[in-house]
């Protein structure tokens, strides 16, 4: 790997951060632009610096890593450096990049990196997430990586929001219209109150009632447009 790997080490023990910061001085690709001891110093850095990679700690006092993530707005590479390998299983679950036990066997590490691929470097000077983007979903016990192109809707529920992908349905803390304001409207469209639809997942679209529209997608789930979105609907798609 020639590209360089912007990187940001976050272990509340000096001394982990210390060692890991000297087995990575081998990889040249690697370039550690902060340290961080704490969860909330690490989502402000990680915000400020927009990093490629994290190395993350679990356990932390006040907040976990997951904690951490459940707070990011953008996310970069994941690995996670823990000694309790009883949280093996959930970082598995969050689809974490990958997963690294205390302490740090060298090969493994070698290894680990040797995987990394950086996607094209965007711009990331709004607020807007890719189509390419993941955000990190947490549903009790349960967490997710999850890409916005893997997302077929979004649907209101209450003061939660229900997201659907791949077999799962997690309910998260946020309001439909805070997700709307994150998405490209070239992508994921607002067909209602209630739903935000990824319009790639599109199949088919007919006509509904009261000058509505009904899509059917890919996964044969069926969402109404509203009478007052269909027009909208109607001029993006070109129809």
């Amino acid at each position: 790997m020639s590209k360089t790997i912007k990187t940001i080490l976050i272990d509340d023990e000096r001394l982990a951060r210390t060692e890991l910061r000297s087995l990575l001085t081998d990889f040249k690709q690697i370039e550690i632009i902060e340290e961080c001891a704490n969860a909330d110093e690490g989502k402000e850095k990680i915000e400020a610096l927009k990093p490629d990679l994290i190395f993350l700690d679990i356990q932390m006092p006040e907040k976990t890593g997951f904690d951490l993530l459940e707070e990011l707005e953008y996310i970069p590479f994941v690995i996670f450096v823990t000694a309790y390998d009883e949280f093996a299983l959930k970082a598995f679950e969050v689809n974490a990049f990958d997963y690294i036990l205390k302490p740090i066997d060298p090969e493994r590490l070698k290894a680990t990196l040797a995987k990394i691929k950086l996607p094209e470097k965007k711009e990331h000077n709004n607020q807007k997430l890719s189509y390419e983007d993941q955000i990190f979903l947490k549903d009790g016990e349960k967490c997710w990586f999850v890409k916005l192109a893997d997302i077929r809707y979004f649907e209101s529920e209450g003061n939660y929001v229900k997201v659907y992908f791949e077999n799962s349905k997690p309910l998260i803390l946020r309001s439909l219209s805070n997700i709307e304001d994150r998405l490209e409207d070239k992508q994921f469209f607002r067909t209602s109150r209630k739903h935000i639809v990824n319009v790639n997942w599109i199949k088919k679209v007919d006509n509904w009632f009261s000058g509505g529209l009904r899509l059917t997608l890919t996964s044969n789930e069926e969402i109404e447009v509203s009478r007052r979105q269909a027009q909208r609907f109607r001029d993006m798609m070109s129809l």
